[in-house]
């Protein structure tokens, strides 16, 4: 695999063998990127490189199919979510400072048990679900409680000025704070339920689903790479501008297409 990918990886500063652990994020989830990272001992520039790719394109099976229900295309977000992250891949390894070198030697490992392997994933697949479960309950109180008392306007009020320079419209806050806080699988509930109560109008949910899909848990999934020693900076701002380009891109779209119906009607 590492000498099919080779020449596409090589243009960002990769080595062939980092497919694998992008193929790993796009069916899995960041724990397993971090896993497999450990195992292929990346240098660090590398790692940074590969690891943000990864914070854009993971776990595809679960969060498309939350950003389809939430009002957007299935195939325009995969598509759009590939490409983020080879564009990420190719400014990263522009501006981070030192150059890919090219002699990187994959580890050799002896071959493991497929049982000790399929008993690792049941643990840690039923640890993920019952996380969900909680978090989404806690989730769905906390969203009551804020709407019975008011507080989203309080919440509203100081991110307006943020969410309008991002050309995310106001009743996205919630759903936009969700979704950067915990991300996509887990903060599901809450921006389903929004879409499906009226509280955000499938268009709104459409911008922002360009932004999430782009960037979003920007607390705990960076966390976890700090914890085997990467410099996140590198791993959050070039996301928030990507997706904020992309939401900005997709309103001139949809202007555009507006100024041709209005054309053709006259």
């Amino acid at each position: 695999m590492a000498k099919i990918t080779g020449p596409v990886f090589n243009a960002m500063g990769l080595p062939g063998v980092s497919a694998i652990v992008l193929i790993t994020s796009i069916f899995t989830n960041i724990y397993s990127v971090v896993a497999v990272l450990t195992t292929l001992n990346l240098p660090m520039r590398e790692g940074i490189i590969i690891g943000t790719m990864c914070l854009v394109s993971h776990n595809f099976i679960i969060e498309t199919t939350v950003l389809r229900k939430t009002g957007s295309s299935a195939v325009r977000m995969l598509i759009l979510r590939l490409a983020g992250s080879f564009i990420i891949g190719w400014f990263l390894n522009q501006v981070i400072p030192g150059n890919y070198s090219n002699n990187y030697i994959s580890p050799n490992r002896e071959q493991g048990e497929l049982l000790p392997v399929l008993l690792n994933w049941c643990r840690t697949i039923s640890y993920t679900t019952v996380k969900i479960i909680v978090l989404v309950v806690l989730l769905l109180i906390l969203q009551q409680v804020l709407e019975e008392f008011g507080l989203i306007r309080w919440l509203e009020k100081p991110l307006s000025p943020i969410l309008r320079l991002m050309g995310l419209p106001k009743a996205t806050t919630f759903s936009w704070i969700v979704a950067n806080a915990i991300g996509l699988a887990y903060g599901s509930a809450i921006m389903i339920n929004q879409v499906e109560e009226g509280k955000m109008k499938k268009q709104e949910a459409d911008l922002l689903n360009h932004h999430i899909a782009l960037s979003h848990s920007q607390l705990e999934d960076p966390l976890l790479f700090l914890a085997i020693g990467y410099v996140i900076h590198w791993m959050i701002w070039p996301r928030v501008i990507i997706a904020i380009i992309a939401v900005w891109l997709r309103k001139l779209e949809l202007f555009l297409r507006f100024r041709k119906v209005q054309g053709l009607i006259l």
